[in-house]
C-alpha cells in the first residue's frame, strides 16, 4: 500500500469533469501501484480515516491519474477542495461488477445486444451497470436498462448514449 498526502482539487472547466472533486495520483505513485499501465483501474485503501474500495483511478494524459471524490465520499471525511487528504491505495484487484439479473434478462431476449456489451472493456460494462443500479426507482431502473440495450443495439458506449439522451430532453 502507498500512502501520501495530498490536497483536494475541483475542475473549474474541464468538458464532462466540470466542477468534479478530486485528488491528483502523480506518474511516479500510479505506476507503483500499477506498473506499466495507462488505463483506469480500480483502488481501495483509505482516505483519512475512511475505507474506500472499488473506487477508479483515471488517466489524466502525461502518466498522471485522478481519484473522482464524490458527495458521500467528502461528507464522509468532512474535506473538499483545498484540504489536506491523506491516502493509502493499493490496486483492488479483488472488485467486480456482476451483470444485475434484470439487465441479463433482456439480454437473454436480444443476444446481438449481449454480444456488443461483452465487446466493451470491463471498466465500460461497469459504468452501465453502475447507473442502472444507482436507480432511485423501479421506474427508472427500467428505463436505463431499456436505454441499455438499446445503446448496445446501437454499438453506443455509455457516453455516446448519455449524450444522446440529452439531445431527446
Amino acid at each position: 500500500m502507498i500512502e501520501f498526502s495530498t490536497i483536494i482539487l475541483q475542475f473549474e472547466s474541464q468538458g464532462e469533469k466540470t466542477g468534479w472533486t478530486y485528488i491528483e495520483i502523480p506518474a511516479d505513485i500510479a505506476q507503483q501501484l500499477k506498473p506499466g499501465n495507462k488505463k483506469s483501474f480500480r483502488v481501495k485503501g483509505m482516505l483519512d480515516g475512511l475505507a474506500v474500495a472499488g473506487m477508479a483511478l483515471m488517466p489524466m494524459g502525461s502518466g498522471n491519474f485522478i481519484l473522482a471524490l464524490k458527495a458521500d465520499v467528502r461528507k464522509a471525511i468532512r474535506k473538499n477542495a483545498g484540504a489536506v487528504l491523506t491516502v493509502k491505495l493499493e490496486e483492488d484487484k479483488d472488485y467486480k461488477v456482476e451483470v444485475p439479473a434484470d439487465l441479463q434478462e433482456c439480454f437473454d431476449f436480444e443476444p446481438e445486444a449481449l454480444q456488443q456489451f461483452n465487446t466493451l472493456p470491463k471498466s465500460h460494462r461497469d459504468y452501465f451497470i453502475k447507473w442502472i443500479e444507482s436507480a432511485k426507482t423501479n421506474e427508472t431502473r427500467a428505463k436505463r436498462i431499456i436505454n441499455t440495450v438499446n445503446a448496445m443495439l446501437r454499438k453506443w458506449d455509455y457516453n455516446t448514449m448519455i449524450r444522446e439522451m440529452r439531445k431527446e430532453l
